[in-house]
């Protein structure tokens, strides 16, 4: 459940949602995403670091559980998408500190992607499966080449 007057931030772990967007057959179009959670929310302005970049690394959680501890006192609701139980303890506090946390992962691969005890820690789960048609492009296939179409 969304509030249009809420604060809103998503935090993306993406080497983890890009393996759950894999296992159900498609790739993530980021500018749809943002925009369907721009209609439910009012939306953070996206983070950079001192040079004015996006910071990309390999491995974001300790950055994602900082950033989104230091925000917690000035939001009401936290999107994490990931499905990674790690983050179980970040879900927790937050929620202690009175921030409302949903999770979008998916349950419907085989293995399913999302550890059962973040998906019971937030206070919502998003399949995404059910976001396919409003953030969801077809995946490429490579053509017999090894190359993929554009």
């Amino acid at each position: 459940m969304f509030y249009k007057d809420e604060r809103l931030a998503l935090f993306i772990d993406g080497s983890n949602l890009y393996a759950a967007a894999k296992s159900l057959g498609f790739d993530i179009d980021y500018k749809l995403l943002r925009q369907e959670f721009m209609r439910r929310g009012k939306l953070l302005k996206e983070f950079t670091d001192s040079m004015g970049r996006r910071k990309i690394k390999g491995n974001m959680d300790i950055e994602l559980t900082v950033d989104a501890m230091e925000l917690a006192p000035r939001i009401d609701h936290i999107v994490i998408f990931s499905g990674d139980g790690d983050f179980r303890p970040l879900v927790e506090s937050l929620q202690r500190q009175g921030v409302r946390v949903s999770v979008v992962s998916t349950i419907r691969s085989q293995p399913p992607m999302i550890a059962d005890e973040l998906r019971r820690q937030a206070d919502n789960f998003i399949e995404l499966e059910e976001l396919r048609n409003v953030i969801g492009r077809p995946a490429r296939e490579p053509r017999e080449d090894g190359a993929f179409d554009e």
